[in-house]
This record gives C-alpha cells, structure tokens and sequence, in this order.
C-alpha cells in the first residue's frame, strides 16, 4: 500500500510527544483504537505510523506521520480531510507539509496552464509580468471599466477584480465583466496591447457556472478564484472547466494552521491554480522573506509532472519596491500593485506606465 508522508509541527513537552505522535497518526487515520479493529489488513495497510519525531526546539517538535494513500480519495476535499481534518481542531498541531508520492499527485491535474500558458497567453517572455486591481468596493460596472481603460493604456499585462468584487447590486457580475472586458479590448486595439482581465467568481455551482457562461460568452482569457472561499473541491472543479487561467486568491487561507507553502504554494498548485497570489514580506501582512522564498518556490519549482505556477507577491506594494522585488523573486513571478496604482487618480495611465517601464527595463 502506498503511503504519503505528512510533516507536522507538534507543541508538547519532550516526555509526552511519542504518545501525542501516535493520537495524531490515528487520529488522521481509523479515529478508533486499533485494539478494536478485527481485519488484520486495516491495522497493516490503514493505521497511521509515526516515521520520525525531531526535536524543534523547546516544546516544539518536527512529526512525520505515513498515512495510507487509499485513504486519501481523488478530489481536494477528502485529501485536505486525510491530511488534517480532525487534527486542526486541536491546537497544538500545525500541518507543515506533505510529501504526496506519485499515486496521490496523479489523481489531481495542476494547473491547465502553468507558467508558459500564461505567458503565452499575454505574450510576454523573459521577464516578470505585471498586474494591477480593479477596486473600490461600490464602483459601479462603468468606474470599474474606465479605471480598467487606463490600466490597460498603460501597458498592464494583467488586470483583476478585487477579490470582494462579486456579484453586488452596485457592480452586478455580468454588467461588470461585458463592460470591463470591452474596456481592455478597446485599449488593446488602440494600443496594440495584450491586457488581460481576470474577473472574481463567487458563490456556489449554479452561480459559478452562470459566471463561466459570462467569461465564455465575453472572451475573457483570465480569472480570479478564492480556493478558501469556494471550498476546495468547489475551486478545483471551477479550474478544470473554465478553459481559462486562474489566479488563485488568498482570502481566508490563514485562517488554518497550515503552512502558507503548503497550503497556498503547493496545494492551491496542485488543484488548479495557474498563479497564487499572497502578501509579500514587508507589506501589509506578517509574512517574512523566508516565508514568501517558500511559497514562490512551492509554486513554481518542478514537481514530479505537476506545471509550475506563478508567484504573485502583493498586498501593500508600490513602486518603490519594484527593483527589490525583481531582485528576490526573478523573471518567473507576477508583480502586483493596487492601491499604490489606483491613488494617482487622474495620473493612473502614465503611474501604471512607470510601473511596466520599471520591469521591463523601458523608459
């Protein structure tokens, strides 16, 4: 039976930690006491086993547990169950990582698109794309449009809804994405550009169907998905048949004792996301640099067959990190900036021209 391997970081004290290692492997395995199981072929190919326990320091300690990959299922939601259902209710416990084996990865597609699908997509090679956001909240489908025009005018490769943009009685979804998207493709036309757009979907499987509808019927070629959001098995399915890249969104993504690399890096990766958004070290969020190191090469470095996805550092940036950021993350990254776009106001084209200029060496 073919088993994956699951890190785990475990808060107990040294004489204590073998038996809490035990509790987890079958608490994430037969949640019974093997005592009490009669088939001899549960206990030899089903019940979770300690691998290792290394000391971290203090209490903190480093857990390998192997569970049965026949557990595990073939969507997102039973392996996220496997992987950490009961134990994340316990707070000692923090998933850390997983090492999945060829059988579990061959269950799940990746990304449709990958790196080279988007940047064939846009059209750029050789260096770092750029991204801009469409916000406030309250902005009818017509403001979103014109703020639209002009990051597109200014030379944007992508430009996505604001992640609580959905499908309000302000900016209704499919008013939103007709008037956006004619917006980029008129700008496009004038400028010889190739701007994309990526709208966010919400809500269940009949509204996200009706909005893949929207995204078919306008020719849209990009969009944003919130995998925390949507639900796991929800995102990955949505992925599968949308026939368009999608970015993933972060929201509600720290809201579980899972590490960012994990969860945001390689599992988001791994269900579909073609790029994975998440707050850059030294904005408006916690993450350190070694934390954003890990989850941009969780995203993008080679895994056993599974396409490679786009970082995307954000939250906070602005200009002036621009030369920094290409510097820590490389040509394989998209580079996002919201707000610091959006308060140039009347500016916003010739800010956002800065901007690609500053990445793609031009002047």
């Amino acid at each position: 039976m073919e088993r994956l391997f699951v890190t785990y970081h475990v808060s107990c004290p040294r004489h204590a930690v073998a038996a809490r290692a035990e509790a987890i492997a079958i608490e994430q395995s037969i949640e019974m006491p093997p005592s009490a199981v009669r088939e001899q072929a549960v206990l030899d190919d089903y019940v979770g086993r300690v691998v290792s326990i290394t000391p971290i320091a203090g209490d903190l300690h480093r857990v390998v547990i192997a569970l049965s990959a026949g557990t595990v299922g073939d969507e997102p939601g039973q392996l996220m169950n496997m992987l950490f259902g009961n134990s994340s209710l316990q707070s000692d416990v923090e998933l850390v990582d997983a090492d999945l084996g060829p059988g579990v990865l061959g269950r799940f597609s990746g990304p449709r698109f990958g790196i080279e699908g988007l940047r064939r997509i846009t059209g750029v090679h050789g260096r770092a794309l750029t991204c801009g956001a469409l916000k406030p909240q309250g902005s009818s489908p017509e403001q979103l449009a014109a703020i639209a025009r002009e990051l597109a005018l200014g030379g944007i490769d992508i430009i996505k809804d604001d992640h609580g943009i959905a499908d309000q009685a302000y900016a209704p979804f499919a008013l939103r994405v007709s008037a956006v998207q004619r917006a980029v493709t008129a700008a496009n036309r004038a400028s010889g550009g190739r701007t994309v757009y990526a709208p966010s979907l919400s809500g269940g499987p009949a509204r996200l169907a009706a909005q893949a509808t929207v995204l078919r019927d306008e020719g849209v070629a990009t969009a944003l998905l919130a995998p925390m959001i949507l639900g796991l098995p929800s995102f990955a399915e949505t992925a599968g048949k949308l026939g368009v890249p999608v970015i993933a969104h972060p929201a509600m993504a720290g809201a579980t004792r899972i590490a960012p690399a994990l969860l945001i890096g390689k599992l988001f990766r791994l269900f579909g996301a073609d790029a994975v958004i998440y707050p850059n070290h030294g904005g408006r969020f916690g993450y350190t640099p070694g934390q954003c190191r890990e989850i941009a090469d969780a995203a993008r470095l080679p895994w056993d067959g599974i396409r490679g996805a786009l970082p995307v550092p954000a939250g906070g940036m602005s200009l002036a990190r621009v030369p920094e950021m290409l510097d820590f993350y490389g040509d394989d990254a998209v580079l996002l900036i919201g707000g610091a776009l959006l308060a140039a106001g009347d500016e916003l084209r010739q800010r956002t021209r800065e901007f690609v200029n500053q990445v793609t060496g031009g002047t």
